[in-house]
């Protein structure tokens, strides 16, 4: 996974946890503006999202990023 791509789920989900606590659900579409400025991330993270982990349209911001954070382990 391109490393913006994995800084960017980490970020947002740091933020979204500390404003709505440990229980907030997001999708991947939180990680990129209603402009579609960047189509070939977007699409890397729909990627990630629904075919390599067949994850629900909303998970939970802690659960996702847990998973990016393990990819970084060797």
């Amino acid at each position: 996974m391109n490393p913006i791509l994995k800084q960017k789920i980490i970020d947002v989900c740091n933020r979204k946890i500390a404003q709505k606590g440990e229980n907030v659900g997001l999708s991947f579409y939180a990680f990129f503006a209603n402009k579609n400025d960047n189509p070939e991330l977007l699409m890397e993270a729909a990627q990630w999202w629904i075919m390599t982990h067949q994850l629900d349209h909303f998970e939970k911001a802690i659960k996702i990023k847990q998973m990016i954070e393990d990819m970084h382990q060797p």
